[in-house]
């Protein structure tokens, strides 16, 4: 088995009373020191505007993107051609660019909340690990679009890929 950059994620319930019980990843980065990828389908509980940096802008949700580096922002996006200094990971799927500058674009409506997801935290595995895991029955791999990263509508999206992943 191969992971590649853009795939989908979903725990089973081997994962129930983890930090990972009903979670949806996509992974951003694979190399041979690991995998990097982020939760896409946890709310923070909180919107960018509530962080004392951003309270100028825009009412964006913010989502737990992982367990490491949980104080750190990070953000996905589907715009390369307008977020300068991106990183594409795969086709309709990119991250990275000034963080202020993301906001801003928001903000003029340049950016749309379905083309941005901001996240606390990220998620990591050493080389082989995720794939041990995958192997033993804690992930599945997702046949989704690499747009489900952008769906707003989070709640009900591990219920509802669990019955379609059967």
């Amino acid at each position: 088995m191969k992971i590649q950059p853009g795939q989908l994620l979903i725990s089973t319930p081997l994962l129930d009373d983890t930090f990972f019980e009903q979670t949806i990843l996509v992974i951003t980065e694979v190399n041979s020191d690991g995998c990097i990828g982020f939760i896409i389908n946890q709310l923070h509980g909180r919107n960018l505007n509530e962080l004392q940096e951003f309270r100028q802008g825009p009412a964006q949700p913010l989502y737990n993107g992982g367990p490491v580096q949980s104080d750190m922002l990070y953000c996905l996006h589907s715009r390369p051609d307008v977020v300068v200094n991106s990183f594409t990971i795969c086709e309709g799927l990119a991250t990275g660019g000034d963080f202020a500058a993301i906001v801003s674009l928001l903000q003029q409506g340049r950016l749309s909340s379905h083309e941005v997801k901001c996240l606390i935290g990220y998620c990591g595995w050493d080389a082989g690990e995720l794939e041990a895991e995958i192997t033993e029955g804690s992930w599945q791999l997702m046949d989704a679009p690499v747009a489900e990263v952008f769906a707003n509508d989070v709640q009900n999206m591990w219920q509802l890929w669990h019955a379609r992943q059967g």
